[in-house]
């Protein structure tokens, strides 16, 4: 598993580039051109896919990307992409203090307990918080590294370069355009409402606001009380020196949605002590260089522009390249290597039989030596690994037993299905899913009470009344009662 990345990779300067946003099956893009300290729109489409990059052939998907570009007329190669939020993992730890040569392998220690899967598959980033008094927090973020790979194979099939992977989200409110004032974005996108909180110059909180925003015949609806009361969870999850520190909410997407979302939930946050904006227009200097005045605010844009003005990526999650020399090495290094020790190895047989028995002797001792050498220096740092992060594991895999109580205590017949679970602090769980009927629901309830590591079931809230329904309900998990 490769480690978490702290730094931000030597980039390359471009005088144009193409920002690229996939977003459900919609992917935006605008090229954008630097020339004297400002940037120029040269070219801008938004189009709908019809093959899904993570199921499609590659070279179909890539053929597809490229008909919209030319269609379009981009010619540009080089390119910096949005991931959709929906890709990511998220895990937040509080850092303590430790020396610098130990906080990568803290974090890393930190990404296995807090991923629900196996780290090797992702392509872990984080974004640390850096409070006044000290104290620091870090949100990890974890995509899928095949789903990384496909879309590279696509993108490679279309025609481009991509020299960052990153989110959307990110770079509509950038870390370092707050530094000092908590902010907390809402993008209202193709399916869902995103949100993201920046403060103490890093991102503290990544979510998806399922069943904000709800599509009916090709129409989008708005869910403004939904979205106020999972933003204001969202805050009062974050501790209190970060939560403190936010006092303005700002919204990104389409005007209509924006302003509609942006005027029906000022008045609750004004009681918070939120102001609360909707973002028509990019502000003189937020990214970096000047902007056309009539520029549409966009994710896509932001992107190309944070890039060209050489601003920091909250996150890259674009592979390492594997380089040319190490293909070779790779394939040709091994063999070679054994041929050269085996032909010193008989040299230093004949000059070593030349001084007679004991010198044989010593040279054979040697040799052996030399074979374990390799293996003995690997088990002493597995040991010294082993004695340093015992006190940090945790085999009772909680995570896992949660899933697996609220699992058995589903029909069978699926009259009741989860899509979400979600949870908090090992302890606080939240389950949203369909179910066909009310008893069926209640059943589900009451064979989770029953489990004595459940507590504090509170009762569902249904929306809708025609089968299926929606529901989500929430209950505390209390692993020491647990049977």
């Amino acid at each position: 598993m490769e480690p978490i990345k702290l730094k931000t990779k030597k980039r390359q300067r471009l005088s144009s580039l193409l920002g690229l946003t996939l977003d459900g099956s919609r992917l935006d893009g605008v090229v954008l051109r630097r020339t004297d300290g400002s940037l120029q729109v040269q070219q801008s489409f938004s189009v709908t896919l019809s093959l899904d990059p993570l199921t499609a052939e590659a070279e179909l998907v890539g053929r597809e990307i490229r008909n919209h570009l030319d269609a379009a007329g981009v010619r540009e190669r080089n390119c910096v992409v949005g991931l959709p939020l929906k890709w990511a993992l998220t895990a937040q730890a509080e850092i303590p203090k430790l020396e610098a040569a130990d906080l990568a392998s803290f974090l890393q220690l930190e990404a296995e307990r807090g991923f629900p899967c196996d780290v090797s598959t992702l392509l872990v980033c984080n974004s640390r918080c850096n409070l006044a008094d000290g104290k620091a927090y870090a949100m990890m973020v974890g995509i899928p590294r095949t789903h990384l790979e496909r879309l590279e194979r696509a993108l490679e099939a279309a025609k481009l370069k991509p020299v960052n992977f990153t989110l959307g989200l990110a770079a509509l409110q950038p870390m370092a355009a707050a530094p000092s004032k908590g902010v907390m974005a809402l993008v209202i996108g193709e399916s869902a409402v995103e949100l993201q909180v920046t403060c103490a110059g890093g991102i503290a909180s990544l979510r998806m606001l399922e069943g904000g925003l709800e599509v009916e015949g090709g129409r989008k609806a708005l869910q403004p009380d939904l979205v106020a009361r999972e933003a204001r969870i969202t805050l009062g999850q974050l501790p209190a020196e970060l939560r403190d520190a936010v006092h303005l909410v700002r919204i990104f997407g389409p005007r209509d949605l924006g302003q509609q979302l942006a005027d029906e939930i000022d008045l609750r946050f004004e009681a918070m002590g939120l102001k609360v904006e909707y973002v028509a227009r990019y502000a003189p200097g937020e990214t970096g260089l000047q902007l056309p005045a009539d520029a549409p605010v966009s994710a896509a844009l932001s992107l190309a522009a944070t890039w060209l003005a050489e601003r920091e990526s909250a996150f890259d999650f674009l592979p390492p390249k594997v380089t040319r020399f190490q293909q070779i090495t790779a394939k040709y290094g091994s063999s070679k290597l054994r041929t050269a020790g085996a032909i010193a190895a008989l040299l230093l047989l004949l000059v070593g039989s030349a001084f007679g028995f004991q010198q044989i002797q010593l040279v054979l001792l040697g040799s052996e030596w030399n074979g374990m050498q390799k293996q003995v220096k690997d088990i002493e740092g597995i040991q010294t690994q082993i004695t340093r992060f015992r006190p940090w594991s945790d085999t009772t895999m909680p995570s896992l037993t949660v899933l697996k109580v609220l699992s058995q205590s589903f029909p069978a017949a699926g009259a009741v299905s989860a899509k979400t679970v979600e949870i908090r602090d090992q302890s606080k769980i939240t389950c949203a899913g369909l179910t066909k009927d009310i008893p069926s629901l209640l059943t589900v309830i009451d064979q989770l009470r029953t489990n004595n590591g459940v507590s504090n079931v509170r009762q569902p809230t249904i929306r809708g009344n025609k089968s299926p329904m929606q529901f989500t309900f929430e209950f505390q998990w209390n692993e020491a009662d647990a049977k």
